[in-house]
């Protein structure tokens, strides 16, 4: 990946330390954009296309968390990274569940950062959806047009959601294994990777509710099973 194609949005309130990370990024070869609070991030994210997002969480008139979710809320599955000095288990957790990617407690060694994100940004450029469509239950789902279509509804999916609900389809009432789940689609099987597949879950379940034939199952030990009865 070319670095100097990479854009990246930065969202810090710290004027100091948003100088010192965007400088050091340039340095790298980055093209970073730098806002001060949460709302100029907003702004500058609806103008604008950005290949990863560096946010704050504590910053003024809209924090960190705020943003993401409404970022994901918008269908928009630019990575996430959190900049924080909240150390908290609880906040960790929080940051994952509204739809972040990483999260980096202050003060943290630049080369890490450098390094979480060519990480990220390498997982990122190869979720790419085939091309195919899926009949589950009484909904269709289409690939690569990222939808799921129930009669006349038609939901918009994420990129991460239709390759999640792609592999369950394929492996329909058969259990499938986390960690498989986890490497072919996050190219990740950490921990937070697990975390954010298990939002991505919670998603999948409440898009598949008004069929009471399809069901996501937790296999203890294992993973999960889409149960498609007949």
């Amino acid at each position: 990946m070319e670095k100097n194609k990479v854009r990246i949005l930065l969202a810090e309130d710290d004027p100091n330390l948003g100088f010192v990370i965007k400088d050091n990024l340039a340095d790298k070869g980055y093209e970073v954009t730098h806002c001060i609070n949460g709302l100029e991030a907003e702004r500058a994210i609806y103008k604008d296309k950005f290949d990863l997002y560096l946010f704050d969480v504590m910053m003024p008139k809209k924090d960190g968390f705020t943003l993401a979710k409404e970022v994901r809320e918008k269908k928009d599955e630019t990575p996430i990274i959190f900049l924080t000095a909240r150390e908290m288990q609880e906040d960790k957790l929080k940051g994952f569940t509204v739809g972040g990617d990483d999260y980096i407690t202050k003060p943290f060694n630049f080369d890490e950062l450098i390094m979480r994100m060519e990480a990220i940004l390498k997982r990122t450029k190869s979720v790419t959806p085939e091309q195919k469509e899926f009949s589950i239950g009484k909904y269709i789902l289409k690939v690569d047009e990222l939808k799921l279509l129930n009669g006349t509804e038609t939901a918009s999916l994420t990129k991460k959601e239709a390759a999640l609900l792609e592999y369950l389809a394929k492996h329909a009432n058969q259990p499938v294994k986390r960690e498989d789940m986890l490497v072919k689609i996050w190219k990740d099987d950490s921990y937070f990777a697990g975390r954010s597949m298990d939002v991505y879950i919670t998603k999948l379940r409440k898009y598949l509710k008004d069929d009471p034939n399809l069901e996501i199952q937790n296999v203890h030990g294992v993973g999960f099973k889409l149960i498609v009865k007949e």
